[in-house]
């Protein structure tokens, strides 16, 4: 039978390895949030539950070195399966934060013992764990979305049903896409949403099989239902803080603003990419507020994320407000109530690519 010294010192093993485990996964995960993702927020929680876990009392990290035996460690070099292979930064963060969260368990199931000298606290191990849970999904959600992002870049086609004027929904954003468009949003203020559904479905499928963002305009429960890639929300629909709770954690999210505080706030509560305009009179939206270029300049030098400039843009003006700071723009009239949708909309990403001179 072992000693009490004995097992004391194997009990320090254990807590020192699954020590060492959760500092070196929240290392992985505060650099990804970091150095990756640029989140201030996250990175700075990581860094804090490192340092409180890891850093210990003086005596006791002693205690835990000089019990360490590396060199005897029977799986020391025991690979899990699939464990050398290469691996995608979502799968980085899982893996990480399984081996955190299942170390922080062995402690605090260790803690509840009487062989833990000095004591510890096993809720706080406990609290931390599911703490992590937390930030777990905030970081995956973050990666996945981030993957769509490029797609944002250039011409945001909107398909508005009231401008269509009877032609097929699906027919010109087969057209349209053919011209260029990386993301595709369905606006449609009027029609139920039980007729809207099948449309939305085809459009959907449409943008799989394309490669391109399809996004639905204000309504939460035909992007679930249709599987969307996203939603756009508007200053007087479902908040955003709201919205990102709902949503899956792989769809994005964006919000239409006309003021530098409304691009903060929304940038704030979770939005992906933010829509400023009107930037020019538009007939599309009668009464909508201009806001100009200089506004557009004002919130890229408020929020880093992605800008989709919307109102009055043509292909006469979409390179300039591309050079004033927006990812892309967002267009209805030019297109859709172009001859050829196509040629429309090829036109402008040519005039985008070719940039403002």
């Amino acid at each position: 039978m072992a000693t009490p010294e004995a097992r004391l010192l194997k009990i320090r093993r254990v807590i020192d390895a699954n020590l060492n485990r959760t500092g070196e996964g929240l290392r992985v995960l505060e650099d990804i949030a970091r150095l990756v993702l640029d989140d201030a927020v996250l990175s700075q929680q990581l860094k804090l539950m490192r340092h409180e876990l890891v850093r210990g009392e003086p005596t006791f990290n002693k205690q835990l070195v000089e019990a360490r035996d590396s060199e005897h460690d029977v799986g020391a070099s025991t690979l899990a399966p699939g464990q050398e292979k290469e691996k995608e930064l979502p799968l980085v963060v899982v893996a990480n934060a399984r081996r955190v969260q299942e170390s922080l368990r062995t402690i605090e199931e260790l803690a509840k013992t009487q062989d833990t000298i000095p004591k510890l606290d096993p809720e706080q191990f406990k609290q931390t764990r599911f703490n992590l849970y937390t930030i777990e999904r905030d970081l995956l959600s973050r990666l996945l979305r981030r993957d769509k992002a490029p797609h944002l870049s250039g011409l945001h086609a909107i398909i508005d049903t009231q401008a269509l004027k009877g032609r097929s929904h699906l027919e010109v954003a087969r057209q349209i896409i053919q011209g260029g468009a990386k993301t595709l949003q369905l606006r449609d203020k009027l029609t139920s949403k039980k007729a809207l559904l099948p449309i939305a479905q085809q459009l959907k499928a449409l943008c799989a099989e394309h490669n391109v963002l399809f996004i639905v305009n204000d309504y939460l429960d035909l992007a679930l239902a249709t599987d969307a890639d996203g939603l756009h929300l508007g200053q007087d629909d479902l908040p955003i803080r709201i919205a990102r709770k709902l949503l899956p954690i792989d769809k994005i999210l964006g919000c239409s603003t006309t003021t530098v505080d409304q691009a903060i706030a929304a940038e704030s509560d979770g939005a992906d990419y933010v829509a400023i305009g009107s930037i020019y009179p538009t007939p599309s939206k009668e009464k909508a507020v201009i806001v100009g270029l200089e506004r557009l300049r004002q919130v890229r030098q408020a929020v880093k994320l992605p800008l989709v400039a919307i109102g009055g843009i043509t292909k006469d003006n979409a390179a300039k407000v591309i050079a004033c700071g927006a990812y892309s723009v967002a267009v209805i009239s030019a297109i859709l109530s172009a001859e050829s949708p196509e040629e429309a909309a090829r036109e402008i990403v040519a005039r985008i690519e070719a940039g403002y001179e």
